[in-house]
């Protein structure tokens, strides 16, 4: 029986008001989260949360672990959950990076064997990463240029509960659907599962925090890639939520390990 879990690898905070003007002067816990989906054929890792550890890559790692602290523990390592689980990181087929932030890549290196499926866009701003891309190159293993990779630049319409999708079938048979959901970060891609969940990456901070996102303070949105594209992926995806579908974001906090 196929299966996807949820492994929280770490996680940050932040006062919900300095976010969203009008929200509630309180701190919220943010969970890095990563994803395995497992057919017995296939293991396709969404994303691999923060790294542990210490970061060796220079004063932007410093300034972001600053600005944004992450919480990370020995335990939080993504492939030390995945062996706690009785999967061995060696047998991962695919990683799928969202997009190329620290909370998403931390764990790459413990996934030298595996095929990378990143966008083009990805690729550009890892070959020249501004100060606002929020890229750290440092945090990826000398290896990553030469890993394995498949860029999906191909993306096809498809339908979900009355809407319209772009997605690149990565395995060929439907069951798993990268789905371009732009706006956070440069070529950032979700992913469509057996089309019962939709992993959304950071289309929004959380699934209750969309309806927060046209008071986003200067900040915050100042970090988007595309501000008004970042809008329109976030109302796709609460109209895909409030038709029934189940949606997962990255930094959602969630109860179940097991989402099919």
């Amino acid at each position: 029986m196929n299966s996807l879990r949820h492994y929280a690898c770490g996680h940050t905070h932040h006062n919900a008001r300095q976010m969203f003007r009008g929200a509630p002067n309180e701190v919220r816990r943010f969970p890095s989260g990563a994803f395995l989906y497992d057919t017995g054929t296939v293991r396709v890792l969404f994303d691999t949360g923060y790294r542990t550890g210490a970061w060796h890559a220079g004063w932007r790692a410093a300034a972001y672990r600053t600005l944004l602290p992450p919480v990370v523990v020995d335990a939080d390592d993504i492939a030390a959950q995945l062996r706690g689980d009785g999967v061995d990181p060696a047998t991962v087929t695919h990683v799928v990076l969202s997009h190329l932030h620290p909370d998403h890549i931390g764990g790459v290196h413990r996934f030298p064997g595996a095929r990378f499926v990143l966008t083009a866009p990805q690729l550009v701003t890892l070959a020249a990463p501004g100060i606002r891309s929020g890229v750290l190159p440092g945090l990826l293993p000398d290896w990553f240029d030469n890993a394995d990779r498949l860029v999906a630049n191909s993306f096809d319409t498809v339908e979900l509960a009355g809407r319209e999708l772009r997605a690149h079938d990565l395995l060929g048979d439907g069951s798993y659907l990268l789905v371009s959901l732009p706006g956070h970060a440069a070529g950032h891609i979700g992913a469509l599962v057996e089309r019962r969940v939709l992993l959304a990456g950071d289309a929004a901070w959380g699934l209750d925090l969309i309806d927060g996102i046209p008071r986003m303070r200067p900040l915050p949105r100042a970090v988007q890639h595309d501000v008004a594209a970042y809008r329109d992926s976030a109302e796709l995806v609460g109209a895909l939520a409030a038709s029934g579908v189940r949606v997962v974001f990255s930094h959602d906090p969630v109860s179940q390990r097991e989402l099919l």
